[in-house]
Order: C-alpha cells, then structure tokens, then sequence
C-alpha cells in the first residue's frame, strides 16, 4: 500500500503521491475543500484568540446576557448562567477542533467520515441554514445601527418609509463583499477587530458607571426569580447560551485546520468563557442602567445608542457595525460558503458560497427572530441547538471513539472509497442522528417531557453519540493502526 500522507508533529498532511491521487478527476476537490498544506498550518494561539474576542464582543451575545435581566434574572445570576453555558460548550468545540488541526481539513469533509461522501450534504447544509440565520441577525443589527446614523446626520433621512430597509439592504450587501473574500481575510479583520471592540465595551462599561454614580450602583436593581423560578429560568437559558455556539461546535475545523500545533489553538480557545462572561457582565451592568435610567430594560444596544448625542451615535454605530462584520464573516459565512461550495467543488466558489448564504439569510426573516427576546432565547436558539445537538454527538463520536483519530485523507476525496458507504451516505449516522431527535421531539409534544425539548442540544449529543458507537463498532470503514501505518510516513 503506497505511502500518501505525512505525519509531523501531530499534523497530517498529503505528500506528494496523495495530493496527485485525489486531486485529478474527483467532482470532491477543489482548492478550498482540499486538506492545508503543512504551510498553511500558520495560525498561534494569539490568531484563535483574537478570533473569539471578535466574535464574543457583538452585538447578539450583549443582547443574549442584558435579556436574562428582562427576564428576572439579577447582575450574578446572568453572569453565572452565561458563564456556564459556554463552560459547556467549549468542551465539544475542542474536541471536534483536535480533527481540523490534526488533518487540515473543512467541516464539510469532516462530514464525509460520518455521513459519507454524498450524505455529508446533510449536515453541512443544517449548519449553513443556521449560519445563514445568524448572518440576517447580525445584518439587521448593523442595519439598524446604519439607520441610526443616517437618521441623526441626515433628519430627513427617516421621513423616507423604507429608510430601515434600504440600510438593512446596504449592510447587508457590505458583508456579503467582506465575506467573499475568503477565510484568510477574515481571520485577518479579527485580529483588527479585537482591540477595537474591547476598547468600545470598556468605554461603555465606564459611561454606565458615571450615569449612576458608581460601578456598585449599576448593579442594585434586583432580580425576581428566585429558588424554583430561578432554576425554571436557568437551564433553558444556559442551552441557549450554548446553542448560541453550538454551530460553532459543528464547523471549527474550518478555524483549526490553520492552527500550527494542538496547544495551539487549545490556549487559544480558552479565552471563550471568560471574555463571554465579562462581556456579559458589561451588558448586563448596563441594562441594568437603563433600567435605572428610562424605567425599561435596553436590551437592544441600538436602541440605548439612540438615546445620546449625534457624535456618540456616529461613533458608536460605527462600532456596532465593525462588530457585526466580525461575527457575521468570522463566524456566520465560513460554514455554509463550504457547504454550498461541498454540493459542486468544481463550480461553486467560495466567493459564490458568500454570495448564496447572503440570499438564504433572507429567507430567514431576522426582524422576526429579534421582534421580542422570547424569540430571540427560546424559540430561535433553543429550536436550533435541539436540531445541531445530534450532528455534535455523531461528530465527536466518530472522530474520537468509532475511529481513534485515524483518517485515510485521500479516501475523504475519492468516490468508492472507504467513506463513500452505501451509495454516498452512511445510513448508520441517519439513524444516529433519528435516535438523537427522539427525546427532545417527545419533550416537545408531551408536556410532562418539556424538560427534553427544553435541553434538547444536551440529551440530543449523548444519545446520538452513544447510538452512533454503538452503530458502527464493527463498521468496514475504520482505519486500522495497522493500516494507517502503512499509508502514513
């Protein structure tokens, strides 16, 4: 059996024989979707780093922890419940991490080792759908900044019906440039963002102690929920923060395929709870100020901006729509570029893939999801980490208990191969991914059972990563170390 990959320093990488094995007459190649070239392995811990302060530091997470006040919640409560949550969900995304770094590869050619090579649409393209809805979110919130600005320099601006349309429109067009200028490029506009957005939180976090006469004083106004009520409120709320990443958990490998070692992007990555914690206490503190100062909670930051002068407003916009740049082409256009760029790699772009994710987050109606925060925490990221939890369980169970970390990289691209299975899809991961719905489905249409339906990315994970080792324990399409041996140098 010819040698066809390398093996150096816990990164594997095609040489020469495998790259000429795969990359000729294969409808499963292309530049993006083929594996990085030990050069490419470039990015520190200081890149993942700036990554996750980029995306923590928006406007949905801000909007995530003030709304847990609106809730009842006080000042520790929220902090503790956003903390919690992305404790959780750090541990799956490091996890399917450890695969991109270690074999250089896009999530959806991850997928081809669970679903197969045809079957690997499936998932790839539930992620894009959710990608594509945060990516209308995070449009209209920059929209909405947009507007402000143009309403306060321009006051005949809003005597024009379609004004928040129009800026919706605008903003909108302007990510879809950013983003079709591909995933270097963003990793790039991260480490530019990071500063600045730190700074723009801290500032605002010092505007609210000054409104109040202290940081002590931001943090008075009094929770109502308390014992049972509290624990009601509690773990829904902390799916929800986890459901806020969870789609991240399915497609960082399109981050860690760059990463030059494990530890890497590891260290990198632990900034993730913490910066979400403290850019939650900041939102949280200042909701709480504006309770104290206009009798209502401002969970929206955009609207809180409204209320000061014309130079605070054309600064801050500018902020709110650096931010939602950032997460909308760091965390929102990478996954489903890939997927679309998956169903045709040698047509489809990436630069297409923007294109097409663009269109979808039309379809997904974001002035809807964010028309009240019930919609926002409940329905809309509850329903999908219920929908993502099963493929998170499959991932990890597969890369690290089915398979023990061994990949045959020029199989991943070749139809007839070892990952093809049963006419291009693995019926065994389907039925995983069924097995995985059930709970929260029964949970959903027998009260009694809310608690399933509520947790649904938590019981949906392990189920379906017990179902799916269970599944394939004697699957054909595991390497042996033996044969893994024999293809690797």
């Amino acid at each position: 059996m010819p040698k066809t990959q390398v093996l150096e320093n816990g990164v594997v990488t095609l040489n020469a024989d495998g790259v000429d094995a795969v990359s000729r007459n294969t409808d499963l190649w292309n530049d993006d979707l083929r594996p990085c070239t030990r050069e490419e392995h470039d990015w520190g811990s200081n890149r993942f780093a700036s990554l996750w302060i980029g995306m923590c530091l928006c406007i949905p997470t801000y909007s995530l922890a003030s709304g847990m006040i609106s809730l009842g919640m006080n000042w520790w409560q929220a902090v503790l419940t956003v903390f919690s949550g992305s404790v959780v969900v750090l541990i799956p995304i490091l996890l399917v991490a450890h695969a991109g770094t270690r074999y250089g590869i896009p999530y959806p050619v991850f997928a081809r080792l669970w679903f197969g090579t045809r079957g690997a649409h499936l998932p790839a393209l539930a992620r894009a759908v959710i990608a594509a809805g945060w990516f209308g979110i995070n449009s209209w919130f920059g929209g909405l900044a947009l507007d402000a600005i143009a309403g306060r320099l321009v006051p005949a601006w809003l005597g024009f019906s379609l004004h928040l349309w129009v800026a919706f429109g605008l903003f909108w067009i302007l990510n879809v440039g950013i983003a079709m200028r591909g995933p270097q490029a963003i990793g790039r506009l991260a480490a530019l963002a990071a500063p600045t957005l730190a700074l723009a939180a801290i500032a605002l976090f010092i505007w609210g102690a000054n409104a109040v006469h202290g940081v002590g004083n931001m943090l008075t106004s009094p929770g109502t929920l308390a014992g049972g009520a509290f624990w009601a409120a509690f773990f829904p709320s902390v799916i929800g923060v986890v459901s806020f990443w969870a789609t991240l958990a399915l497609n960082i490998p399109d981050y860690s395929r760059y990463a030059r070692t494990q530890s890497g992007q590891m260290k990198g990555q632990l900034v993730m709870p913490v910066v979400m914690a403290l850019f939650a206490f900041t939102g949280i503190a200042v909701t709480s100020v504006t309770v104290a100062l206009y009798g209502k909670a401002l969970w929206n930051p955009v609207d809180l901006l409204l209320t000061f002068p014309t130079a605070v407003v054309l600064i801050g916009g500018i902020v709110v729509i650096l931010s939602s740049i950032t997460i909308n082409v760091g965390a929102n256009v990478m996954a489903p570029a890939r997927a679309f760029e998956n169903l045709w790699p040698r047509v489809i772009t990436f630069a297409i893939g923007a294109i097409l994710t663009g269109l979808l987050s039309l379809l997904m109606q974001p002035w809807y999801v964010l028309a009240a925060f019930s919609n926002y925490i409940f329905t809309w990221l509850g329903s999908y980490g219920t929908l993502l939890g099963p493929f998170d369980g499959i991932a990890i169970a597969d890369y690290w208990l089915v398979r023990a970390l061994r990949l045959d990289l020029v199989a991943l691209y070749q139809n007839g191969g070892r990952y093809t299975y049963s006419g291009g899809a693995n019926v065994k991961a389907v039925a995983a991914l069924v097995v995985g719905w059930i709970l929260p489905v029964l949970g959903l249409v027998y009260a009694p059972l809310h608690i399933f339906w509520q947790g649904g990315w938590f019981f949906g994970i392990i189920v379906a990563l017990a179902a799916y080792t269970l599944f394939m324990r004697t699957d054909r399409s595991k390497l042996s170390e033996a044969e893994f041996t024999a293809i690797t140098e």
